[in-house]
């Protein structure tokens, strides 16, 4: 009986130690005390009230400037939401102090820190320190989509670079977002939809979980294409677990889909409770992680060679293929390689050689095309928004050999279109809502008659491999339909001027349309759309294979499967136009 007394004893004990031990992380030397002769960076506050993203909208803010930054080049840039918990010098962070330590001993570059509260909007505001109700924080930080990436992009950054004369590299690599919380799934938010000018992030306790649809980015990084994105994540066990989520399962969701696909990713996960303790007592190690150089093995077969689009895209990013155009529309290609494509404005079209990547003027003083494409006799069929004085709407044709331009149609409205080989092209009037019909032979035809309406706003139009379907997307809506074509001509769907709408284009967060614009096809069938996300992927059957990033942040609004073997996929995106490689 005492061996039992004292067995339960020491159960009791144990227990009791092990509940004391957890969540019981403390800060390190780095972060409590500057070394001896570590200058101390300045930290400055401010106000920020001028937001056109959140109108009405109030905040306060910290900028943190190292003592190592003389203003002779750009520095580099880390972001903190709920800035309060991290500027504080005596709080579970203490950011500046480890920022100081790291920064002079080489750890991270010379770094400077801009630390951000959410917005508060009405009377009444919380004080700038402490976790105060501030009015705005879930829907700037939990809501999907771009809003506070161009709040932030936009305009808080360069107000605190006029503020503080203070210059940030443009580098993605040499810019971090952190934060914990909802500020955790806000920084990597920020990342996912501007890779282009994050390109590290630090989670925290991040709320991957249904609070404003943020249990959708496991999903989301499995089918998209991998960004250049670095993340750090740190969550543990006795994290929340309510209503809203699991917030240990969702991290370690997340650390699944980073790996499946690829990223260099850490995820450190502990026993840890909803707060900034194990977070801090981390910060030094993984800041010295998120900023050091090189690339973390991955060993997921994903990781090689699936550049998120199974089938489709390889490893490879966007190469530039030419610039300083005034707006780049209509891409095209030929059955040699050659690549296609209208310099709307200016009237010219250009071209590459089979084998070349420099674009070379090909027409010039021609027609303002806005959508091109190559027919089954070899010649060029275009929509013209205009030419020289005459600003007369058109569909016409054109003599690779000689140049010559005839006319198909008038009083027509044309935005791009499709050649198939049942003697017909098929052209889409946007502003109609219509799929409008013209016969290859037709010259001086006027109002040529719909075959297909009801489509909001229907752009980007493309024939599928065996010529027996169009697929038609929506610039205004987010359907992507597909037509049935007959061989004399007509829609053949069973219905009357109604295709199928056989998939959903995805749209950004608030945004009821999908920017669905230009449209290709390749051998395979799959069928690549430009869009306000990116160019978004579906396999013959239409379902929805991934979305490959847009080459810059500037819209993207043509897109061509061509070059040399029909290998790459070309895009034009307003004043450049771009490649990268097919699988």
């Amino acid at each position: 009986m005492k061996l039992l007394l004292l067995a339960a004893l020491w159960v009791l004990v144990s227990s009791a130690e092990l509940a004391f031990a957890a969540d019981a992380y403390v800060l390190g030397p780095e972060s409590t005390a500057r070394r001896e002769g570590v200058p101390a960076g300045r930290v400055e506050s401010f106000q920020f009230a001028q937001s056109q993203v959140f109108p009405g909208t109030e905040r306060d803010g910290w900028i943190y400037i190292p003592a190592q930054y003389d203003g002779s080049k750009p520095a580099a840039l880390m972001v903190f939401q709920d800035g309060h918990a991290y500027v504080s010098t005596n709080g579970q962070v203490r950011a500046p102090i480890v920022m100081d330590n790291l920064i002079a001993k080489g750890d991270m570059p010379v770094t400077i820190g801009v630390f951000i509260n959410p917005g508060h909007s009405g009377t009444n505001p919380p004080a700038a320190s402490g976790w105060g109700n501030r009015s705005n924080r879930s829907v700037e930080y939990d809501s999907l989509g771009d809003a506070y990436a161009r709040f932030l992009i936009d305009e808080l950054l360069p107000f605190v670079a006029r503020k503080f004369d203070v210059r940030f590299s443009d580098d993605p690599r040499l810019r971090a977002i952190c934060g914990m919380s909802s500020g955790g799934i806000c920084a990597w938010t920020v990342a996912w939809e501007r890779p282009g000018s994050f390109g590290k992030v630090l989670s925290h306790i991040g709320s991957f979980t249904n609070i404003r649809g943020g249990h959708a980015y496991p999903s989301s990084i499995r089918k998209n294409a991998r960004r250049d994105i670095r993340v750090y994540l740190q969550d543990g066990s006795n994290d929340l677990n309510n209503e809203l989520g699991n917030w240990p399962l969702a991290n370690r969701d997340m650390a699944a889909s980073l790996a499946f696909m690829g990223y260099d990713f850490h995820l450190e996960f502990g026993d840890g409770a909803h707060n900034g303790k194990h977070g801090g007592a981390l910060l030094p190690d993984s800041l010295r992680w998120l900023w050091r150089s090189g690339i973390a093995s991955q060993n997921s077969p994903a990781a090689v060679g699936a550049g998120g689009v199974p089938g489709g895209i390889d490893g490879a990013t966007w190469e530039l293929v030419g610039q300083g155009y005034a707006f780049t529309d209509a891409a095209c290609a030929d059955a040699e390689g050659r690549f296609y494509f209208s310099d709307l404005p200016k009237a010219t079209i250009y071209r590459t050689a089979p084998s070349g990547l420099v674009p070379e003027p090909w027409l010039v003083n021609g027609p303002k095309v806005s959508g091109m494409k190559f027919g089954p006799d070899g010649k060029l069929y275009a929509c013209v928004q205009g030419e020289g004085t005459n600003n007369m709407k058109r569909v016409i044709v054109i003599d690779p050999q000689t140049k010559a331009v005839e006319t198909l149609a008038t009083d027509v409205q044309p935005n791009d279109l499709a050649v198939a080989g049942n003697g017909f092209l098929y052209f889409t009037d946007t502003g109609a809502g219509q799929v409008v019909r013209v016969p290859l032979a037709a010259r001086g035809l006027s109002r040529p008659p719909p075959v297909a309406g009801g489509i909001n706003k229907p752009n980007g139009i493309a024939l599928s491999p065996d010529g027996t379907s169009l697929w038609v997307s929506e610039y205004g809506g987010t359907r992507e339909w597909r037509f049935g074509l007959a061989g004399d001509g007509s829609v053949n769907d069973g219905s009357v001027n109604d295709g199928e709408r056989v998939a959903v284009i995805q749209a950004p967060a608030g945004k009821a349309d999908s920017g669905g614009d230009g449209s290709a096809v390749d051998g395979a069938g799959r069928v690549y759309v430009t869009s306000h996300l990116g160019l978004q992927v579906y396999d013959a059957r239409a379902a929805l294979l991934g979305t490959i990033p847009r080459p810059q942040e500037k819209g993207t609004v043509s897109c061509v499967v061509g070059g040399p073997g029909a290998a790459y996929l070309y895009a034009c995106s307003s004043d450049k136009v771009y490649r990268r490689p097919l699988k």
